[in-house]
Formats: structure tokens, sequence, C-alpha cells
């Protein structure tokens, strides 16, 4: 199964696609797509949605997974980046991708094993559990690895219970 992971956002958004396979990862690839911070935000929301498209036509991910927002303190900040996250969930509805998501909670207890994991931990275990020579930089690709780890634990849950 190949996953495509993405941590939202429209000045910086982070994906990484990884294979699962066997109880096995590949790191396919992984990166951040950015805006310039002088673009409109119409324009910048486009250029995030044409670059989201042309690496779900190049990797053709069996799903996508994405976080969910959790702000609990700018909500200038949360709107402009559920503006980011809406172009992402818009974009893989296009392309017929099935989406996933989930709370930055689920997603450290799925890669770490604890849910109020810190960052770098988190971090930590995307490059041991991607067997990765060094912790994926920038953060944004990191933690977009992160949620599609956390997708291909929680689909083996879903298909073990069924």
């Amino acid at each position: 199964m190949i996953i495509f992971g993405v941590d939202p956002g429209f000045a910086i958004t982070g994906y990484g696609v990884i294979e699962y396979k066997g109880n096995r990862f590949r790191t396919i690839d992984y990166g951040v797509i950015t805006t310039d911070a002088k673009t409109e935000l119409p324009q910048r929301l486009h250029i995030l949605s044409d670059r989201l498209q042309s690496l779900l036509e190049q990797y053709k991910p069996d799903a996508l997974s994405v976080e969910e927002l959790f702000f609990n303190t700018n909500l200038k900040t949360a709107i402009a980046v559920g503006h980011g996250r809406g172009v992402v969930l818009l974009t893989a509805a296009k392309a017929g991708i099935p989406v996933f998501e989930y709370t930055p909670l689920q997603v450290k207890q799925a890669v770490v094993g604890y849910g109020r994991a810190k960052k770098e931990q988190v971090q930590y275990m995307v490059k041991v559990l991607l067997s990765l020579d060094s912790i994926p930089k920038p953060d944004d690709a990191a933690d977009a690895l992160a949620v599609a780890i956390c997708h291909a634990h929680s689909f083996t849950d879903v298909r073990i219970k069924k």
C-alpha cells in the first residue's frame, strides 16, 4: 500500500510518501510545498493544489492521510492553515484518493506509543521506523511521514478487526 501523508498548511505543506507492505516500511519521497508570503492567498492555494495534484499523479497513492487541525491560541493561524487543509482534501477527492484524518494525539500514539510525546520523540521514531540515516527536514516533512505511518498502523488495525 502506498500512503501519502500530509502536514497541512498554506505557507509550508509537508508531504511524505511511504510504502507499507508486510509490516515493513519503505520511504519513497518526502519534502515540502512552499508558497511565497508576498503572493495573494488565492494564488498560494492554487500553487498548493497544482503541486499536490502533480505529486499525487506521480506516486498514485492508495490513501492520503492528513493531520486534523488543533489550535487553541491563534485563530487567525488556524483559519489560514484550514484553507490549506481544505485544498489538500479537495485535491485528494478530485483525484479519487481515499482520505483518512488523524488527530495529533493519534499520530503520536501510533508512532511513539504515547499520545503526549514531544515533537522530538516523534521525529526520532520516524527516523527509526523508516530506517533513515537522519531525521527528515524540515519538520513539516517529518510530521507528514508520521501521519503516513499512523495510517499504516491504523489501517492494519482496521483490517485485523474485520
